[in-house]
């Protein structure tokens, strides 16, 4: 999610090679995927994400280029040399970095974020994703001044942040051995938007 909604780029200025790895659908989610997962091979990748391992691995060099991955490390599979990589650049964007993107740049990337939201939870809620109590789907409609609309979209970046670092604190607590349950794969999406004034 390439979008307004995380920290993880607060207070640093965009830096173009960023926004030119996030131009691309393919890296946006390359780097999403190692953001999560820590390191993986392309073959890996491509696995996880259903795509062309050769598309996989050429977005990756690029990646590399763009000084967005770095190498960590290779192996010898089945007589090939393997590449394991790790994102040293976030996908994820705060509000000002989304800012300054142009706005068809910005356009096009809420077009893929809102199709892949669509698409993960509907194949979610055939899978059963959502029959968990736990799970959430709300709808809040809002009337909000101004002030009211800056303050609901600061609660949810600090929500998301939130969500992040309970990431993070899972991953740690995994990588210690700490639970011999398997992980939970989880997704948030979340929206904020303007309503079109509506018709009198």
């Amino acid at each position: 999610m390439s979008s307004p909604g995380t920290d993880a780029g607060r207070d640093r200025p965009l830096d173009p090679n960023l926004a030119k790895a996030l131009s691309h659908p393919l890296r946006q989610r390359i780097l999403e995927r190692l953001s999560v997962d820590g390191e993986a091979s392309p073959t890996q990748i491509a696995r996880l994400l259903d795509a062309p391992l050769a598309n996989v691995a050429y977005h990756v060099r690029v990646l590399l280029e763009l000084d967005c991955v770095e190498l960590v490390g290779t192996r010898q599979v089945r007589g090939a040399l393997e590449h394991t990589y790790r994102a040293t650049a976030h996908p994820w964007l705060d509000a000002e970095q989304w800012a300054r993107l142009p706005s068809s740049f910005r356009r096009q990337a809420l077009a893929r974020t809102l199709r892949e939201i669509v698409s993960d939870a509907s194949d979610a809620a055939v899978a059963g994703g959502f029959d968990q109590p736990a799970a959430l789907v709300r709808r809040v409609g809002l009337r909000l001044d101004e002030q009211g609309w800056q303050d609901i979209a600061a609660l949810l970046e600090n929500m998301l942040a939130s969500a992040q670092q309970i990431h993070d604190d899972s991953a740690v607590r995994a990588a210690k051995g700490e639970s011999d349950l398997p992980p939970v794969e989880a997704e948030i999406g979340l929206l904020l938007f303007r309503c079109p004034p509506q018709s009198t």
